[in-house]
Order: structure tokens, then sequence, then C-alpha cells
């Protein structure tokens, strides 16, 4: 189960009631593909450690980064762009940091 939803992600991408639903299996993609990548630089998954019974609620800053990587991947669709190459939209790393559990 995604942590974020098609909705927030069209939200994201400022999607107009025009576009449709052609690329909604697309955009469902991106977000199960954007949080597992996040929840392995996590190394937990986001549901088992927040939004649960007697637990916090999943972070907002959490959701961002999800949509931001969503967004990302749905509008680049390729590794490297031409005279550049980017590995995550700026801020992902940086929210995954302040949440990621780290062990020696």
């Amino acid at each position: 189960m995604a942590i974020v939803d098609l909705s927030l992600l069209k939200l994201q991408l400022a999607f107009t009631d025009d576009m449709e639903t052609v690329d909604d299996p697309l955009l469902d993609r991106q977000i199960q593909a954007a949080q597992n990548h996040i929840e392995r630089m996590l190394g937990y998954k986001i549901e088992a450690t927040f939004g649960g019974e007697g637990q916090e609620p999943i972070p907002p800053a959490l959701e961002q980064a999800v949509l931001q990587l969503a967004a990302w991947w749905y509008e680049q669709r390729e590794t490297a762009v031409v005279g550049s190459a980017a590995p995550v939209p700026f801020g992902v790393s940086e929210i995954v940091n302040e949440y990621r559990e780290f062990s020696f």
C-alpha cells in the first residue's frame, strides 16, 4: 500500500482535467517504485514504522519525498538528460537522511 495516492501525485504534477486518466497506470507504478526506493534508502518499511495503531502518523516529509521522486521519474522517464545527470531530485535524499535508521 502506498503512503500517497494518485490524486496527490496529479496535484504535484499540476495535472489538469483535460489530461484524463491515460497515464494513471504509469503514475501508480511511479508511486510504488518511488516508495520502494525510499524505503530501501531508509532501511525500513514506512507503513511498518508510521501510521499504525500506537505509532506516530506518517511524516508529511516522507510523503513529499515519495511525491517528488515519483513526479521526477514521470517527467524524466530516462536516467540522464542530455548534458546532465541527476540521481534523484534535490531534497529527496535530505528528507530520507532525516528519517534513516543507521546501524553499524
